[in-house]
């Protein structure tokens, strides 16, 4: 049930469109981004590419992004984008169901934690049924 950082930490570049008032978005939502919780990194490849690396179990790519689109800055939406845009947010979606967090739930570390207690054997449990517990 570790999970590594391989695993846990994702690589992903955000690209914006071309037309629009602001010329570098990148840089725009990289200063945004750098203080969000979650966010490890942000660096502006080119003036509408950014590069993001963040913990999936305290930020996904879509809550990233829906921010951005709150700021008012505008997502390429080729084809290929959406494409992979979408493959990106089912398969963060899925590991972090795997590994117990709900998609309500920001930050889910604890409770990561607590399953993994739940699976450790140690001397801490108490074998009676709920109802006896609550009875005595």
């Amino acid at each position: 049930m570790d999970i590594s950082d391989d695993e846990r930490i994702k690589h992903r570049e955000i690209a914006f469109q071309e037309i629009h008032p602001n010329p570098s978005q990148a840089h725009a939502a990289a200063q945004f981004l750098v203080e969000l919780d979650g966010v490890l990194s942000a660096e502006p490849v080119s003036p509408t590419l950014l590069k993001v690396s963040y913990d999936v179990l305290r930020a996904t790519l879509q809550e990233i992004e829906e921010a951005l689109v709150e700021l008012g800055l505008h997502l390429d939406s080729r084809l290929v984008f959406r494409v992979r845009r979408a493959l990106f947010y089912y398969t963060e979606e899925t590991f972090r169901a795997n590994y117990g967090c709900l998609s309500d739930e920001r930050d889910c570390t604890q409770k990561l934690f607590a399953k993994r207690y739940e699976l450790i054997e140690h001397g801490c449990r108490d074998e009676r049924p709920e109802h006896w517990r609550r009875y005595l």
